[in-house]
């Protein structure tokens, strides 16, 4: 007789971790090239992602080749359409890390700073528990 396989509710610290974690999973796969930093943080419906470190040297040398406002456009339009064509792909990784379905995806991308940042808006609030209270050797709760 097969076990009922029981689902274990995430704190939102680990919902936060695992988003990082597929989200750097996927700009390495579809972008090519992984984040140096990313954070993550769920406020009530809304994640935010901001990672650092993305551009890849062919943005780097347009940015810097070109006159400033055409290669910052022009990298902004790519990556606008790249994470526009993958959104039902980030939709699902958010959907099955959180429970919650994807309402929007919002993206911005500086060719300054190398930072870009993800605003994904939620149908609801995830479910997530309240972290374990460490105890002290002494049994009591810290």
């Amino acid at each position: 007789m097969p076990m009922a396989v029981s689902r274990t509710i995430k704190t939102q610290g680990e919902i936060e971790a695992a988003v990082c974690e597929g989200v750097t999973h996927f700009e390495q796969e579809y972008m090519g090239r992984g984040p140096k930093l990313i954070r993550t943080h769920l406020i009530d419906d809304l994640l935010v992602v901001v990672l650092q470190g993305v551009l890849t040297a062919a943005e780097h040398h347009l940015a810097k080749t070109m006159p400033v406002e055409k290669g910052r456009d022009l990298i902004k339009q790519v990556r606008t359409h790249l994470i526009e064509s993958a959104r039902p792909r980030l939709a699902a990784l958010i959907k099955e890390i959180t429970g919650v379905q994807t309402v929007s995806l919002h993206h911005d991308i500086s060719t300054v700073t190398g930072e870009e940042v993800l605003v994904i808006t939620l149908a609801g609030c995830p479910v997530f528990r309240e972290p374990r209270q460490k105890q002290n050797p002494s049994g009591h709760k810290v």
